[in-house]
């Protein structure tokens, strides 16, 4: 599947944000009292930012 060079920078500014917002929610969740009742999520938000630089990453590969 082509996409445009237009698509592809938007699809980078998109992962960006979702980047940053699942960062922040990974630090509200390791700071509060008991992490470890949220270990679940932490562990789902943590593969979930991985996948992203993984996507990241390709997009870059692909506009280079």
């Amino acid at each position: 599947m082509e996409f445009s060079k237009e698509e592809l920078l938007e699809a980078r500014r998109q992962i960006g944000s979702i980047l940053h917002k699942l960062e922040e929610t990974i630090k509200t969740l390791e700071a509060k009292e008991n992490p470890e009742r949220y270990k679940s999520q932490l562990t789902l938000a943590k593969r979930r930012v991985k996948a992203l630089h993984i996507a990241d990453t390709l997009i870059s590969r692909e506009l280079a």
